[in-house]
């Protein structure tokens, strides 16, 4: 009940003329700045921060919480239109969202993601709102095996449940590990693959090679089978949201999925969602009926990963505020503005700072909703843009692309690595080697490197440690199931096919 009054007199807050007008400048300002490539929710809340320091407290982390709710929806849009990532998390939403959208699906397939995904947001908000302390200290106690497992279960789901050639599949994750190690090693600060280059101690952004491999090479493909860039043609109507709402309830098991794991990852110090929305897709996928529809336009795959997402994006700001630990990189410059306006994170805002905590979770239930109405409504006109003639609408994806990888580091390199990463993209098309196993280790392998190690830190180097622990356990063994399925499952075939002439006598 004492939740109830506080979060009414945070709507009290969060309503006033100027925080409403704030939070409608956020979510308007974190779209367009999900929809450009390579850009992100986390250097979009840094870029504008300086903004905030002259606004009151409640209405500076409104106006930047807004900014991340509507980077997470206008993520999807250049994803599921031109198979760009907007954002890092948003590669995984283009595995199925492109090729609905290439179908003639496109308004189904957007419509898709802003309504599961505003949903999964109100779900993840209710959670924060009535159980934010206990479920920040539980999160504490989830430590790297239980990390290192759950990384390694999303892996396995390629290679156990991937349509293609399992060795193309690990040969992909492969290589995207080993771009992944390039740089500086997270234990010893010692240079790695690094080969004297300098500006190659940071390592390869992975959201350049996403925008490369996926956009870049997509345009190549399309260049050479039919020299033009085939955007989607998608007209949007009710019919569109009614079909979603009858999708999603026919998926509810993968909503409720990806809802709970995004908010839970998110939860995790660290985390964010990205690793969240590449988990859902592998669940979602794992747990299917029709694992062999991913890849081609299945709504399932959609629906886990937005929803993922929406919810760790949700879940990273509660041990910000709880603990003063970030759940995620927007997450941590948020909680740089909170030291800048004066602020303390800990279970003590809670009572020192009623109307601050009490605004951002209202805000939290207002900035998601005018997110999911602004997307909507702006819906016709996203799909619209795919109308443009090829000739006009490729070097602008080009130019773009470009820009979103060099607004990365500032560096003409990561221009010329966009184009390096979009002809291996071309060539992994070709050559019919999937390109989500790899981009996914590039993206994943530092976080799963870092608890691999920290694990065997803790246990002296061995790897037991992985399977005294119940959840790490649980996790590691379904993995291993998992890798080995591609081998067992010819194997189990021909058992039961010897077995069945040897029981007809006997019948």
């Amino acid at each position: 009940m004492e939740a109830l009054l506080n979060l009414a007199a945070g709507f009290e807050i969060a309503i006033s003329p100027y925080n409403l007008l704030i939070a409608a400048v956020g979510v308007f300002l974190g779209v367009i700045i999900g929809v450009l490539p390579g850009l992100g929710g986390t250097s979009g809340v840094a870029i504008l921060l300086p903004l905030t320091f002259t606004m009151p407290p409640t209405s500076a982390i409104v106006f930047l919480s807004c900014i991340y709710w509507g980077a997470l929806f206008g993520g999807a849009i250049t994803s599921i239109l031109f198979n760009i990532p907007g954002e890092p998390w948003s590669v995984a939403v283009m595995f199925d969202g492109y090729p609905m959208a290439r179908g003639g699906r496109a308004g189904q397939a957007l419509a898709l993601a802003f309504i599961p995904g505003f949903l999964a947001a109100f779900i993840a908000i209710l959670l924060f709102t009535f159980f934010a302390p206990p479920l920040a200290e539980i999160a504490l106690r989830f430590g790297p095996p239980e990390t290192f497992a759950i990384l390694l279960l999303a892996f396995s789901t390629f290679t156990g449940l991937g349509r293609g050639s399992p060795m193309k599949t690990i040969a992909s994750a492969a290589l995207g590990f080993i771009l992944a190690s390039v740089g500086l090693d997270i234990v010893t600060g010692q240079p790695r693959l690094t080969f004297d280059v300098i500006i190659l101690l940071s390592g390869f952004s992975f959201i350049t090679a996403s925008i490369g491999a996926f956009g870049v090479g997509e345009i190549l493909q399309s260049a050479e089978e039919r020299l033009e860039f085939r955007g989607a043609q998608g007209k949007v109507g009710l019919r569109d949201l009614w079909l979603t709402v009858r999708q999603t309830g026919r998926c509810i098991g993968t909503f409720i999925t990806g809802t709970v794991l995004g908010f839970w990852i998110g939860v995790l110090p660290g985390t964010g969602a990205t690793p969240a929305s590449f988990m859902a897709y592998g669940l979602a996928k794992q747990y299917s009926r029709h694992p062999e529809k991913f890849g081609s336009g299945a709504p399932e795959g959609i629906i886990s990963t937005q929803s993922a997402a929406q919810s760790a994006g949700i879940g990273a700001l509660l041990p910000m505020v709880t603990l003063g630990i970030p759940g995620s990189p927007t997450a941590a410059v948020m909680l740089g503005g909170l030291y800048i306006w004066g602020l303390t994170p800990g279970p003590a805002l809670f009572v020192e700072q009623k109307d601050f905590v009490w605004g951002l979770i209202a805000s939290m239930y207002i900035g998601n909703a005018m997110g999911v109405l602004l997307c909507l409504f702006l819906v016709p006109l996203f799909a619209a843009v795919l109308r443009v003639p090829a000739p006009i609408l490729t070097p602008l994806i080009i130019l773009l692309s470009a820009i979103g990888a060099y607004a990365v580091k500032n560096t003409t390199l990561d221009v010329w690595l966009l184009l390096v990463f979009g002809a291996l993209g071309y060539i992994f098309k070709k050559l019919n080697y999937p390109l989500a196993p790899f981009v996914v280790a590039l993206v994943l392998g530092d976080m799963t490197e870092e608890a691999l190690r920290q694990s065997l830190i803790m246990s002296g180097g061995s790897l037991t440690i992985f399977f005294t622990r119940p959840i790490a356990a649980i996790g590691v063994a379904i993995a291993l199931v998992l890798f080995f399925l591609p081998a067992l499952a010819p194997l189990a075939r021909r058992l039961l096919r010897s077995a069945r002439p040897a029981a007809a006598p006997g019948s």
